[in-house]
């Protein structure tokens, strides 16, 4: 049988808390009314969701499966409360961006810190996330706007391209390699590469250019990001090869950057429900963050909401 708000409210409260005490100071109910209720539950459900060993609560395996389920719940509760919250304070509109990491440290949130300039009553939500969590925030309806730069093919969405970058080469100061003021894939065998998982979309793609070149891949050190791979270079670890993107993140004279030849071009690309179109506030910050991608601080400046 189903269960009603209130039994799922009191299991909830046993399984935080771990005893009928705990739930019945979290609910401010008397313990003989969550013993009852709980017991009620039970019933109900037709199976036990607690063990009593010597006076204690121990939640079944059924009961953890069903636990994970009400918190679902209670999240999507908690998001609803919010958006009443926001409302209720007469706030102009709320935006929700995610994006992936190496757009997510400094050109998201310098078009974010921009937008909000000329947008000040609007409340922003920012997260960048791995590839798979994005596409997923975006098709349950948890973000506006995505942006990543790997295509993304779904049915459920549509795709813009922002900006293009190349992958390019990092070194440390004083390398060797800086010499030269274009690289060729044979320059870098000799030097411990930072590399990814051959898995990987940027693994694939590091692969691809060596192959391309008739060599294999030699990774000294694999991380899961670009990000990951600067922070090694500019600890001497090794050269790595990166998106311009991630670079950009990087305080200027913390990196030397030099072109590869026959380096893919990247594109970062927004990524927005096929269903929902975008929204005033999600078209000035694309706006936004489509002029600072390329370069155009005059044009950012001057984009706002309509």
């Amino acid at each position: 049988m189903a269960l009603n708000l209130r039994q799922i409210e009191v299991f909830r409260a046993v399984m935080i808390t771990g005893s009928i005490r705990g739930a019945s100071e979290l609910l401010f109910v008397s313990q003989p009314a969550v013993s009852r209720l709980l017991a009620h539950t039970e019933l109900r459900v037709g199976f036990a969701l607690f063990q009593r060993v010597k006076g204690r609560l121990y939640a079944t395996p059924e009961a953890k499966k069903l636990f994970r389920e009400v918190e679902s719940v209670y999240a999507g509760v908690q998001r609803v409360n919010q958006l009443a919250r926001d409302l209720g304070e007469h706030r102009e509109g709320i935006l929700n961006v995610v994006s992936s990491p190496s757009v997510g440290q400094m050109l998201i949130p310098q078009a974010i810190a921009d937008f909000r300039h000329h947008n000040p009553q609007v409340k922003v939500t920012f997260q960048f996330m791995g590839f798979k969590p994005l596409v997923d925030c975006i098709l349950d309806g948890h973000a506006d706007v995505g942006v990543t730069i790997l295509p993304v093919e779904h049915p459920n969405v549509v795709t813009q391209r922002l900006g293009s970058g190349r992958l390019v080469c990092v070194c440390p100061y004083n390398h060797p390699l800086l010499r030269r003021s274009m690289l060729s894939v044979a320059d870098l065998e000799a030097f411990p590469l930072i590399s990814y998982e051959r898995e990987t979309p940027f693994g694939q793609l590091v692969e691809g250019l060596f192959q391309g070149a008739g060599m294999e891949p030699r990774p000294a050190i694999e991380v899961g990001s670009p990000q990951n791979a600067c922070a090694l270079v500019q600890a001497g670890a090794g050269i790595a090869l990166v998106d311009e993107f991630s670079v950009r993140s990087w305080p200027t004279g913390t990196l030397v950057v030099r072109p590869v030849q026959d380096a893919p071009v990247l594109h970062a690309h927004l990524v927005h429900s096929r269903f929902e179109p975008l929204s005033q506030l999600a078209q000035a910050f694309v706006d936004q963050l489509r002029s600072l991608m390329n370069g155009d601080p005059a044009a950012a400046a001057e984009s706002g909401a309509p």
